[in-house]
């Protein structure tokens, strides 16, 4: 079955469905042609995360854009199913990624007719008014307003509201619209295409439903290629047959391949070389750039087979060469070979009969040996039955009775002088405590321990109040020694000293008044006779020096004031008092005075509280020594209990000392009589023993003459064996005698060579046989010979062990090699000739392969120029028509480069006038910023053109005018629109949040994708606003956005 081309043909993008892919609501979206669509978004924080890029790119994978590499399976597109760990996050739980989805696309012919008028719009416009609710089950609201001819569409509720209702599928009327459907798949094949005339896509009440449904839908679909469906590679050419139908420049992750984007970045920032890759992009030059690579690959490598040929036939002359020289040596090694044969023989023969001549005198000596070891085996046995003899048990059993019941008198003996000395250390150490008890019980003077505790408790009652006394008595002295002071010296007595050891003199401001005792305790008492109580209160005041204010101050001169002060710096408290002001108001009238009796009456006080003081000292002497009378008393009395109790247990000591005493007596007669016993039976044991010991020496002497005899033997046999009589034999190949007569047959100048002297002359030989074989170290030595080589190493006799084997792996060798040998030089000629034929068939290959190149090259030279000059016709056009003053492209023809892996790098200079009448001005020079947008918008739009071939084109830009400066963005936008319009490109752009408010108002059609949360899985119904002037197309489509029946 012959595969269909350009099913869609002519027709034009109306309307696309994403079903599953990424967080794309299943809503259709109804596109306008030939103008200008923007598509904003409204994600939970800003317009990221609302699936712009993922619309967009699903819309260039629906028309062919060569950048998802159709033709290697496009497994880019399987990256914009949902992924429910993206689009939801958190809720990747509750959700499960797609394994496959669906884009579908409406396609309706450009004209007006494409559709059949409904029988009910009587002037062929439409209008329609309800929706669904948003949000996972619900639709955008849909509304169309017609008139004289225009169509508009609106998708979402006004303000962004939803309307509630449901949606439900009608019957194709479409007339001669396409619907075809993609299928993305996970695993392969990523694509699959179907399609069918009509209008065919899911509609249901909720996203569920509709994602069901479009399951329902695939299944309906008749096969695209007969028994199977149509799948990515064949997409371009079965769809739009190879024509290009969508341009993009992808600048988020979803894109498939990087291009440079002439509208993310200030043009004059962009390279001539970045410039050319993207006009590339745009216009299909990349595939032909890569296809040149190729070819350039294809001469490089045709070139590398000519010159490894080259290499080939040179390096097989050479090893020619060399094999004839090898082939050559390989002969004399064959010969000498031989030689070193013959020797190792003539070295076999010589060790054999070596070896017997020598056998014959060893047998001799074995029988000797022999003999001498069967005489000291018989004297052997002889000693033997002797020491048997002397060696029976009786004698033993005796001697170890006697010593077993000697050892248990001596233990029983031992055991009672161990007793003996610990009873006579116990009654030595008891006899030491009497005397000093004895001496200590003379203090208890008749008394017993509870007489003597009383006395004890009684004196220490009595030591008690001695010492209370003493302490009133030392109160006393202290009050007494305190109230002398105070006679003495008055209350200021340090400032006194103080100023006296200064040398100013001074006196106490209280001290120059005597008061009589029975004034001063009158005055203290405040009860004067003959005065009222008041008075009496101010005069005790007055009288009484202890307590004043003043009671520290002193009189000094009033020169010496500032003197007195320094001195007495020390004593907090002191006043100071110039005798020139001092004056006394007191009631002293009444009362008597006197300073000396006050000191005398203080002095017989002190004599009187110290003579109590002694007294009550004095006590408690007498009363201390009373405590320790009755304390010694007591330990008198403890220690005469102490000594009945010493001298009892002394006693009983004595008793056991006796009893001991006789025990060992009666033991010892006992102990005397074993030990005479056994050491008399010991005697006789030694003795026996000693005899025993000289026949072992006699038997030993004999067992060493035996085994010298049977070592001699051994060695006498064991040097036979080493003889190896039967391995020589077998080495030879013959007896004893046939090798002696082959010595016998030798020349006479060889007759008198030993063994080692045939060894050395065959290794020789083999030796040079060896390098002759084999004359470099890397040559290939077969396995077996190069292991045993190996194992020769090390020492003589392991050469010699191996040198047969080495000799017959070599012959072996030799001979495997000599037929080899002789095909091998009739196959030399045959192969220089067969190599030279192929040296000159690469090089004509790589001769064709450079004239393809040169003509391919410059077929796509012609192409590149072509395209380009179109291109840059395109820009002029697009320049002089808004607004410019004309513009070009300038691009050198760049030579191939070198490496075949390396891209053929053209460079491409938009180039304008600034000015009517003025001369081009390459584009990297400083201009405005309006301008190089402006310049960027009409080079991309021109690009696109160019690649249409005079066909409807789709340009997608992504992050559209995000470098443009904001006081012209409004223009940009409006020049895509005018351009769409006027060549039917339709322009489809994906917004930013700051760029939506320029181009909502400039644009053709307007698509907002929502998504209002992240816990949200899909987006929101999307809100849409387009003009059709073709009001049939909209009424094709409404039945599938809205319930309502059109009217």
């Amino acid at each position: 079955m012959s595969q269909v081309e350009n099913v869609v043909g002519d027709r034009v993008l109306i309307a696309v469905q994403a079903v599953n892919i990424s967080r794309l609501s299943t809503h259709p979206v109804p596109t306008v042609p030939g103008t200008l669509i923007v598509v904003a978004g409204a994600g939970p924080k800003d317009s990221n995360g609302a699936g712009k890029s993922s619309f967009i790119a699903s819309i260039t994978a629906l028309l062919g854009d060569e950048q998802w590499r159709f033709a290697s399976g496009a497994k880019a597109v399987s990256e914009l199913l949902f992924n429910a760990e993206l689009a939801s996050g958190a809720g990747a739980r509750q959700w499960a990624s797609a394994d496959h989805g669906y884009i579908v696309g409406v396609f309706a012919p450009p004209g007006l007719d494409g559709f059949p008028v409904p029988s009910n719009g009587a002037d062929g416009t439409g209008a329609v008014d309800g929706g669904v609710d948003g949000g996972v089950d619900g639709g955008g609201a849909v509304a169309y307003r017609a008139a004289e001819g225009l169509g508009e569409l609106v998708l979402g509720g006004p303000d962004g509201e939803e309307a509630n209702g449901e949606l439900f599928e009608v019957p194709d009327t479409s007339g001669g619209g396409l619907t075809v459907w993609l299928r993305v798949n996970q695993e392969a094949p990523h694509l699959e295409i179907r399609w069918r005339e009509g209008v065919h896509l899911a509609a249901s009440p909720s996203e569920a439903e509709r994602v069901a449904r479009a399951d329902e839908i695939w299944a309906s679909l008749p096969k695209s290629a007969g028994r199977r469906d149509v799948v990515a590679r064949d997409l371009t050419k079965v769809l739009y047959g190879d024509r290009v139908r969508c341009v993009s420049f992808l600048s988020t992750s979803v894109r498939s391949k990087v291009a440079t984007n002439l509208l993310s970045q200030p043009l004059n920032e962009i390279s001539p070389e970045r410039v050319f890759e993207a006009i590339a992009a745009l216009t299909g030059l990349d595939s032909e750039l890569e296809q040149e690579r190729e070819a350039r690959r294809d001469e490089h490598a045709r070139r590398v087979r000519a010159a490894q040929a080259a290499d080939r036939l040179t390096e097989f002359e050479s090893e020619s060469k060399a094999l004839v020289t090898t082939f050559d040596r390989r002969d004399q090694a064959r010969i000498r070979l031989a030689d070193a044969l013959r020797c190792w023989r003539g070295r076999q023969a010589r060790r054999l009969a070596d070896a017997a001549a020598k056998d014959e005198s060893l047998a001799t000596d074995l029988q000797r040996h022999r003999a001498a070891g069967e005489t000291a085996a018989g004297a052997i046995a002889m000693v033997k039955a002797e020491i048997a003899t002397l060696r029976e048990d009786t004698l033993d059993r005796q001697v170890s009775q006697a010593r077993k019941e000697l050892a248990a008198l001596q233990a029983r003996a031992a055991k009672l002088d161990a007793d003996r000395a610990v009873a006579e250390n116990s009654a030595d150490e008891l006899r030491g405590q009497v005397q000093a008890l004895e001496e200590t019980r003379r203090f208890a003077d008749g008394r017993d321990v509870p007489a003597a505790e009383h006395e004890l408790r009684e004196a220490r009652l009595r030591l008690n109040e001695a010492l209370k006394a003493l302490g009133v008595a030392d109160r006393e002295v202290s009050s007494a020694q305190a109230a002398l002071d105070d006679a003495e010296g008055g209350p200021a007595a340090a400032q006194l000293d103080a100023l006296a050891a200064a040398g100013i003199g001074a006196t106490g401001l209280l001290d120059a008044l005597d008061v009589a005792e029975q004034a001063r305790e009158a005055a203290q008492s405040g009860s004067l006779p003959g005065l009222p109580h008041e008075q009496a209160r101010e005069a005790a005041q007055l009288g009484g020096l202890r307590g004043w204010p003043h009671e520290h101050a002193v009189i000094v001169d009033a020169g010496q004031l500032s003197s007195a002060a320094a001195a007495l710096a020390t004593l907090p408290g002191s006043v100071l008092v110039s005798a020139a002001g001092v004056s006394v108001v007191g009631a002293f009238d009444g009362v008597a005075t006197g300073r000396e009796a006050r000191i005398k009456a203080a002095e017989q006080r002190l004599h009187r509280a110290k003579d109590a003081q002694e007294t009550a000292a004095q006590a408690v002497r007498d009363e201390e020594e009373a405590v320790a009378e009755a304390q010694r008393r007591l330990e008198g009395a403890r220690a005469g209990v102490r000594l009945a109790e010493v001298e009892a247990r002394l006693g009983e000591r004595r008793t056991r000392l006796g009893e001991l005493n006789a025990a060992i007596e009666e033991l010892a007669p006992k102990v005397a009589e074993a030990e005479r016993l056994a050491g008399t039976l010991d005697f006789r044991a030694r003795t026996r023993d000693m005899e025993i010991e000289r026949l072992e020496g006699r038997r030993q002497r004999h067992e060493t003459e035996r085994a010298q005899a049977r070592d001699q033997e051994a060695k006498v046999t064991a040097d036979r064996e080493a003889l190896r009589l039967d391995v020589l034999a077998a080495d030879w190949g013959g007896t004893v005698e046939t090798a002696r007569q082959w010595l016998d047959t030798l020349p006479e100048e060889e007759r008198p060579r030993t063994a080692e002297e045939w060894w050395r002359i065959a290794e020789r030989h083999f030796d040079q046989a060896l390098r002759d074989t084999f004359p470099n170290e890397d040559d290939e030595i077969p396995e077996e010979l190069r292991f045993l080589l190996s194992e020769r190493g090390g020492s003589t006799a392991r050469e010699q062990a191996t040198f047969a084997a080495v000799c017959g792996a070599l012959a072996s060798y030799l001979r495997g090699q000599e037929e080899y040998e002789k095909h091998q030089r009739r196959q030399i000629e045959a192969q220089i000739v067969s190599r030279q034929r192929d040296l000159a068939a690469a090089a004509r290959g790589a001769e064709e392969a450079a004239q393809s190149t040169a003509v391919h090259r410059a077929a796509l030279t012609a192409a590149i120029k072509a395209r380009l000059t179109r291109v840059a016709e395109e820009f002029e056009k697009l320049d002089t028509s808004y607004g410019g003053y004309g513009a070009t492209l300038e691009f050198p023809v760049p030579p191939a480069p070198a490496d075949p892996e390396q891209r053929w790098q053209w460079r491409v200079t938009p180039k304008w006038r600034r000015g009517e009448g003025q001369g081009f001005v390459p584009y990297n020079r400083r201009a405005n910023t309006a301008l190089m947008d402006e310049k960027a918008v009409k080079l991309v739009c021109a690009a696109a053109i160019a690649s249409s071939g005079g066909g409807h084109l789709c340009l997608v830009l992504d992050e559209l005018g995000r470098n443009l400066g904001k006081e012209h963005r409004r223009e940009a936008v409006a020049l895509f629109r005018r351009i769409g319009e006027t060549y039917g490109i339709t322009v489809i752009g994906a917004l930013q949040d700051d760029m939506e408010p320029y181009a909502i108002d400039a644009c053709g059609q307007y698509v907002k994708l929502r998504r209002s949360s992240d816990a949200m899985p899909y987006n929101e119904p999307p809100v849409i606003v387009g003009h059709d002037q073709h009001a049939d197309r909209v009424r094709a489509l409404a039945a599938y956005v809205d319930r309502t029946v059109l009217t």
